[in-house]
């Protein structure tokens, strides 16, 4: 008898500790109650920066979009998500940052900075108002005309994944 309930409390504990425990992971990093938040939201970031790429506002709304898209599994919604995105562009600034010897500049910086708003509607603890900045250096041998959708396009990224990681991953 004493086996018998060794192996009906050995068969329960198997069964009912899997059920009882709920082990939340990600790849991305990000901790998401997907009981609580099933989608999300981003306004069209308008561009308030002096001399900045026209097509700028577009390529970076549509990159935060893509990272939340890729790495989480929630649903994006034009308006009222559980989570919300807004802001502006407000800078778009070239600085040279190595000087050669005849005064000249070997590499150039293009900086973008973006304001940004973050509700969690579920959780408003989380909630945020930040500026982001990220760079990319360029070579001046090279037309900044010819690597300026490049450079965009790594910076966008850049600032996405930075307001992912501020607004979904407790790191």
């Amino acid at each position: 008898m004493n086996r018998t309930l060794k192996i009906s409390f050995l068969l329960i504990t198997l069964v009912v500790l899997p059920l009882s425990c709920k082990v939340n992971y990600s790849f991305s990093g990000a901790s998401i109650d997907y009981n609580k938040v099933k989608t999300f939201s981003v306004k069209y970031f308008q561009n308030y920066a002096p001399q900045a790429n026209p097509t700028l506002s577009q390529t970076f709304t549509e990159a935060l979009k893509d990272v939340f898209l890729s790495q989480t599994q929630l649903r994006i919604v034009p308006d009222e998500g559980d989570l919300q995105f807004e802001g502006s562009i407000t800078g778009f600034n070239l600085s040279p940052v190595a000087i050669t010897e005849g005064e000249s500049a070997a590499l150039t910086r293009l900086t973008i900075t973006v304001n940004v708003k973050f509700v969690n509607t579920s959780d408003a603890s989380q909630n945020f108002e930040n500026t982001f900045s990220r760079f990319a250096d360029y070579n001046n041998s090279r037309n900044f005309a010819d690597v300026e959708q490049e450079l965009i396009k790594d910076i966008n990224n850049q600032l996405s994944q930075d307001i992912f990681n501020k607004s979904v991953s407790n790191w």
